[in-house]
């Protein structure tokens, strides 16, 4: 590592944003912070019902820290079991690199939510997402191992959703049950 010039302070919140369907993230690796040679860092904030869509991870694994809102994770473990966890500010989350996993704010305000990564030079270019491996599949073969007809296929994202709006689910439920409408969260 060059010391010339070298920074220990990096202003993540000031990057500029990938902002889409419900969600917004900044992100910084080792190619924009060159002090942070062993770990990258995300900065996400999901809106009241918004998700990352499932994803993996090739290349790390991710630790995150709940700052606001609350927040539900899935990770699925390479056994075939899957666990469902929700979290709220001062939690943290652990998933080994490789594992699939998705993240949803179930609360009725923005969830903002640090993630480190113990690859300093990660990259959304290691990152697989569900929608991203569908739509880049032939058609046949997507519906044959969904159980879809091509019609269902074609009304899927045609390429990498990253986010995704939907309703605020009830925490108490591990499905995406909308939450009730008397619920005073």
């Amino acid at each position: 590592m060059n010391t010339e010039n070298l920074s220990f302070k990096y202003e993540l919140e000031q990057k500029e944003p990938r902002t889409n369907d419900g969600g917004t993230t900044r992100g910084a690796s080792v190619k924009d912070f060159p002090a942070s040679i062993g770990i990258a860092g995300v900065s996400m904030r999901l809106q009241p019902g918004s998700m990352r869509e499932l994803h993996w991870h090739a290349n790390a694994a991710e630790w995150a820290y709940v700052i606001s809102g609350t927040v539900r994770t899935t990770i699925i473990h390479p056994d075939g079991r899957s666990y469902t966890d929700n979290f709220e500010p001062g939690d943290v989350w652990y998933f080994p690199k490789g594992y699939g996993h998705s993240i949803q704010a179930t609360g009725t305000e923005e969830c903002h939510f640090i993630l480190i990564f113990d690859y300093g030079n990660f990259s959304e270019d290691h990152t697989f997402s569900v929608t991203d491996f569908v739509s880049s599949v032939p058609p046949e073969i997507a519906a044959q191992n969904l159980g879809l007809t091509l019609e269902e296929v074609a009304a899927l994202p045609q390429k990498e959703a990253y986010f995704a709006k939907g309703v605020v689910p009830d925490e108490m439920s591990f499905v995406a049950t909308a939450r009730p409408e008397e619920s005073d969260i």
